[in-house]
Formats: structure tokens, C-alpha cells, sequence
């Protein structure tokens, strides 16, 4: 019955109900990484702008980038496919990771909204190609066009779960994802310790002992006086016989 009502609903709505649906998949995909992740709250201000950026731009997207591949590219036929993939892979591919990387740091007010795309972009565009050209393979081959944004959408599902992960605690490969899966507990980062301020070039030192004040260049002499008392003496007795 449920199948029936979305089958519906994506032939008379096709747009808004490709779009909203996808939002919602890529969305969820946030969460369950989170909950993999074993957080101690649940993120739901990260959770809203992974689905803004799905929503506005991925969504959209791919409800008008399939339509214009099927309308150039139509049919089944290995020959259609293979240019629908090949399209689909150097184009669209690497720019929903560019969007997403840009906009979830332009949502968080980042000062440098580029940092995580020129970090991990490179790596996570290479990870896709592991995943994306046999999920698009089937998508060409036996979905119909107006359900292929929400397969695609069931597909970033699992995909949303690495690219969060990949941005927030990993680099965009598939072999650190895998340990995170396995030991999700010593693959995110902790939050750094602080330390106690120091001057970046010198260690810290104990401060110096106090010296007496003294002239820079003549050490400290006792008064005329004292230096020679025989002088003295012979001085008082000449005044003595003199008197």
C-alpha cells in the first residue's frame, strides 16, 4: 500500500516528491552516523544543514541532471550507458562533493569555506568511484526516470554516512571509513587538550636570581677613608706636632 502511494505521488508530484524524499534519505544518513559514532548528544544543527544542502542543491539537482541525460542520451543500450556513466562520473560527481564540502562550511561560518574540499576532495571523489558507477549503473538500467532522484536518494543514504564522517573525523578514503565501521570509538578524533601558554620559540625558564645594582663598568670601591688607615694615622700625628 505505501509502495503504491509513493509510486503515486512521484508520478503526479514528481519533482516535489523526488526532491523531498531525497532530502530526507541523505538527511537520515547523517543521523545514523552520529549514532555509529557513539556521540554523546544527538547534532541536530549539523543534521539541518546536511539536509539544506541536500534539499536546495543535491535534490534538484539530480531530478534535472538525469531528465537532460535520458533526454540526450535515451534508451538501455550498453552504448547509452556507458556515456550516461561516464558523464555522470566526471561531472556531476565531483561537484555534489564540491557542494557539499563548501556548503556545510559556509552553513557552519567558516572563514576558509574551501579547507575541507582542498583537504579531502581528491580522496573522496576517488572513493565514489568505487561506489557510485555501480549505483548509477542500476539506476540507468532498471529504475524509470521518474523514480530515479529517490534511488539515488536510497543510495546517498549510505553515502551521506561517509562524507559526514569523512569530514568530520576522517580524510576521504575508504580504508579509514572501514576502521571507523569496525572501531568507531578510536577512529574519531577527541577534542584537543588544552595546554598551558608558552612562547612558540623558547622553552620556558625559571626567572633569573637578583644581583646587587652596580655600576656597568667600575666594580664598587670603599670610601677614601678606608682604603689605606696607615695614611690616616700619619696624618693625624703631623696635625698633633704641628699644634
Amino acid at each position: 500500500m505505501r509502495r503504491a502511494v509513493l509510486k503515486e505521488a512521484a508520478k503526479r508530484f514528481p519533482w516535489l516528491a523526488n526532491v523531498t524524499l531525497y532530502g530526507c534519505l541523505f538527511a537520515s544518513g547523517d543521523l545514523v552516523h552520529q549514532v555509529i559514532a557513539q556521540k554523546e548528544r544527538t547534532d541536530w544543527k549539523h543534521t539541518r544543514n546536511v539536509a539544506i544542502v541536500a534539499i536546495t542543491f543535491h535534490g534538484n539537482f539530480n531530478y534535472c541532471w538525469l531528465r537532460a541525460l535520458e533526454r540526450r542520451f535515451p534508451g538501455r543500450s550498453a552504448g547509452m550507458l556507458m556515456r550516461k556513466l561516464l558523464l555522470d562520473q566526471s561531472f556531476a560527481s565531483p561537484l555534489a562533493t564540491s557542494v557539499f564540502y563548501t556548503g556545510m562550511s559556509f552553513l557552519e561560518g567558516k572563514e576558509d569555506v574551501f579547507e575541507d574540499w582542498r583537504d579531502k576532495f581528491f580522496n573522496t571523489w576517488k572513493t565514489g568511484l568505487l561506489y557510485w558507477p555501480f549505483m548509477q549503473f542500476l539506476n540507468f538500467l532498471l529504475i524509470p526516470l521518474h523514480l530515479r532522484t529517490v534511488f539515488m536518494g536510497g543510495c546517498a543514504f549510505l553515502w551521506a554516512c561517509f562524507l559526514c564522517f569523512s569530514r568530520q573525523d576522517g580524510d576521504g578514503t575508504a580504508g579509514l571509513a572501514l576502521a571507523f565501521l569496525l572501531h568507531p570509538r578510536t577512529t574519531t578524533t577527541p577534542p584537543p587538550t588544552a595546554l598551558p601558554a608558552m612562547h612558540p620559540h623558547h622553552p620556558t625558564t625559571p626567572p633569573p636570581t637578583a644581583l646587587p645594582a652596580m655600576h656597568p663598568h667600575h666594580p664598587t670601591t670603599p670610601p677614601a677613608d678606608t682604603q689605606h688607615p696607615d695614611r690616616g694615622e700619619e696624618r693625624s700625628e703631623e696635625e698633633t706636632r704641628g699644634g
